[in-house]
């Protein structure tokens, strides 16, 4: 709850962390502060990521005592592009760096030092001059599903609609139920509530780790485990980008960065970029450590759910990316090349 006070109060700041009363008083103290500031982040507006980016923000501050001064730190938000076209599925509007590209150009033009994404959201490239050296500890990655007509997807009566804009879920579910009907349900999580609030689906699927940062988990009506839908790449994790030659920031980076988190997210992610995995295709991919082994599930489907492909590994974590590797490319054998052609001419209709 402190969390999201801390965001809403931010909002109506201005990111800057200065009252309107305080800067009407110390107007030219403070710009002279803020002219300076030793990390600029660089986020998305929505809810969600200027939580994300308040954490970094206090996390730096706990790290580094130098960050505590006043203007020290600054908070850049920008809208992207796929933020502001919210009536197509991604996999229509050109898929993930639509989230990432307008804090790629900020980046790179130094107008920010750092940006704080999504990891789920970022793709398995990136631009050149930029690296992503560090994961916050990961959130719990499991999707939640929020209706008020069943307590699981399974209790959902058939022909019921689901709002989901992910084609990892929509192949999931209807694997299961194949009389379900997904439609495209994009917006922050908020829209998203209000959307189901008013009727238009008859249910949602959304991350626990969004719900569970802005402390709105009294939405969700149940918790679906592993089994039933696996998690997407990267999901409930944070990730920060910096430029590949700023040696301040990565030293900053340097000390927030979660060693485990950050081997299970480079494995899943190695496993995705094997599958050439973008939003048009559905590709689940987790990897978590049970006692000294790191353990992947990875998933492909086709969108309509009716072929479904899944593969695990176990192993060392200090080979997590090339378990990866080797388990997208078990993927991409057993699929088969027709099934991937048949992704193509589909997104190609």
């Amino acid at each position: 709850m402190a969390l999201f006070a801390s965001v809403a109060s931010a909002l109506v700041l201005g990111y800057s962390g200065v009252s309107p009363s305080a800067a009407r008083g110390q107007r030219t103290a403070v710009s002279m502060v803020l002219d300076t500031p030793l990390v600029r982040i660089g986020t998305r507006g929505s809810p969600l990521a200027l939580a994300q980016a308040y954490e970094t923000q206090r996390l730096l501050k706990l790290a580094f005592p130098e960050l505590c001064e006043e203007g020290a730190i600054t908070i850049n938000a920008m809208k992207s592009t796929g933020d502001m076209i919210l009536d197509k599925a991604l996999s229509e509007i050109g898929g993930k760096g639509l989230f990432t590209k307008e804090l790629d150009v900020a980046l790179l033009a130094d107008q920010v030092d750092i940006c704080v994404h999504s990891m789920k959201d970022v793709p398995t490239w990136l631009p050149d001059g930029t690296i992503l050296p560090c994961n916050l500890e990961r959130e719990d990655t499991r999707d939640v599903f929020i209706s008020g007509k069943g307590k699981t997807i399974a209790e959902l009566p058939n022909g019921s609609v689901i709002g989901s804009a992910s084609l990892r879920r929509q192949s999931q579910i209807l694997a299961r139920n194949p009389t379900l009907k997904v439609v495209n349900f994009r917006g922050n999580v908020q829209t998203r509530l209000r959307k189901l609030a008013s009727n238009e689906v008859d249910a949602t699927l959304l991350a626990l780790a969004g719900l569970k940062r802005m402390d709105m988990t009294q939405h969700l009506t149940s918790i679906i485990e592993w089994d039933e839908m696996l998690p997407a790449v990267a999901q409930g994790a944070i990730g920060i980008q910096c430029r590949s030659d700023d040696e301040r920031s990565l030293k900053y980076l340097a000390g927030l960065n979660h060693h485990m988190t950050k081997i299970a997210v480079d494995c899943e992610r190695s496993f995705l970029l094997t599958l050439d995995g973008n939003c048009k295709t559905p590709i689940a991919g987790q990897a978590r450590m049970e006692g000294d082994e790191l353990v992947l599930r990875g998933l492909i489907a086709r969108p309509d759910g009716t072929k479904v492909y899944e593969t695990s590994r176990r192993g060392s974590p200090a080979d997590g990316i090339a378990m990866g590797k080797d388990a997208g490319e078990e993927l991409k054998k057993l699929a088969g090349v027709d099934f991937f052609l048949e992704l193509k001419a589909g997104m190609a209709a």
